[in-house]
């Protein structure tokens, strides 16, 4: 009997470390769950409410005034400056320049143009909107409307670039200026759109039941994607391609800036697109049906936004200098423990709660983070950008 219960234990043993290692048997609820994370990269964007969204003009207008540094009061910062093409559009900084008193990362501009609240706290409700604020922001290019206006007017280049792509001469109205100049900037962004990965081949084998191009995708990632649209019920939150919802959430990030000072997130943003003169209620939309204005007229302000932030995608995770909105999470492990540990009690009382602590065990802490990475793949090198007017 004891010869038999130790032969019993050395099984159990040697059985579970193959167990644990071994892809998971993926469920058709399961596959339908991972398939809802694709097909990428989705069709190109168009914003109805930006009328050089998408026009090769405006594109090319766009990408000049992105490195132009020219774009700022002293002439020393672009929007290059903080958004790198070589770190993911971003700065791989904790915090950004600038940012004080809120002391907020810079976010990454990858698939930014898929979006429809911009910044942290959602105070843009477009993405050319979003794009004026670091313009005119004393604390970061430091710009203003007339020396943007005198730019585009006295720079042969940018005057003939703006009139190729808005059909017209650059005008007196600085504020119009300023508008297009973002709505430019809007243009370019809108085609940051990250690389296929590891994950979008394994997502399009397994939706096509295709086993030998399955097998290419380690067994960690698999368990780890499991427990992400399973067990974890991350999905709730990062959903569809882009793996986020593109709404706010509370996570259990402490909103205190310091002693005596707090970021309300969602809470702020919503009084600051209300008083913006560039939203999409406002003169400077193009979209003449409305449609777009729709979610910015029916958002309700409520104190149950105090707290909450944007939910990022998760494509280029990996690749990030920092994590949550204020740079306070150094690694992707650290993430993952973060919502394996949060305690309900971080999460502002009036708010909807959207995270629980997951309990995981140090071996699908591994998985998760091994699926995460695998939604990272290294950018093609980009052209340089062509000539305003040939």
């Amino acid at each position: 009997m004891r010869r038999a219960l130790l032969l019993a234990g050395l099984l159990a043993a040697l059985v579970a470390p193959a167990a644990a290692q071994a892809p998971p048997n993926w469920s058709e609820d399961e596959i339908r769950a991972v398939g809802r994370h694709g097909p990428w990269p989705p069709p190109a964007v168009r914003d109805p409410s930006n009328r050089v969204s998408g026009t090769p003009a405006g594109i090319a207008l766009g990408e000049h005034l992105f490195n132009d540094p020219r774009l700022s009061g002293d002439g020393r910062m672009s929007c290059a400056t903080c958004h790198q093409a070589g770190r993911d559009w971003s700065d791989g900084q904790p915090k950004g320049i600038g940012t004080v008193p809120l002391d907020r990362r810079t976010p990454s501009l990858w698939n930014v143009g898929y979006g429809h609240w911009f910044g942290w706290d959602g105070a843009g409700d477009s993405l050319w909107a979003q794009s004026i604020r670091p313009i005119v922001d004393p604390r970061e290019m430091a710009n203003a409307a007339a020396r943007v206006g005198r730019l585009l007017r006295e720079d042969g280049q940018l005057a003939c670039g703006y009139r190729r792509a808005f059909g017209v001469s650059p005008g007196a109205d600085d504020e119009q200026l300023l508008v297009d100049a973002a709505k430019a900037l809007a243009a370019f962004q809108e085609t940051l759109v990250s690389p296929r990965t590891a994950f979008d081949d394994f997502r399009d084998a397994l939706v096509g039941g295709d086993r030998q191009a399955m097998a290419r995708y380690g067994a960690s990632e698999q368990r780890g994607l499991r427990f992400f649209v399973e067990a974890g019920n991350c999905s709730t939150c990062h959903f569809g391609p882009r793996f986020t919802n593109g709404e706010f959430g509370d996570v259990g990030i402490p909103f205190f800036v310091r002693p005596g000072e707090v970021d309300s997130g969602r809470l702020g943003g919503l009084a600051r697109l209300f008083d913006s003169p560039f939203n999409l209620l406002g003169r400077y939309n193009d979209d003449t049906t409305g449609a777009s204005a729709r979610r910015t007229r029916h958002v309700q302000r409520l104190h149950a936004n105090f707290g909450e932030f944007r939910v990022p995608g998760l494509r280029q995770v990996g690749r990030a200098g920092a994590y949550m909105h204020n740079g306070s999470v150094g690694t992707l492990e650290e993430v993952v423990r973060h919502y394996s540990e949060v305690s309900p009690d971080r999460l502002h009382s009036d708010g909807t709660p959207l995270v629980r602590p997951l309990g995981m065990s140090p071996q699908q802490s591994t998985d998760l983070v091994a699926f995460l990475r695998s939604l990272d793949a290294e950018p093609p090198p980009r052209p340089a950008p062509p000539p305003l007017c040939p």
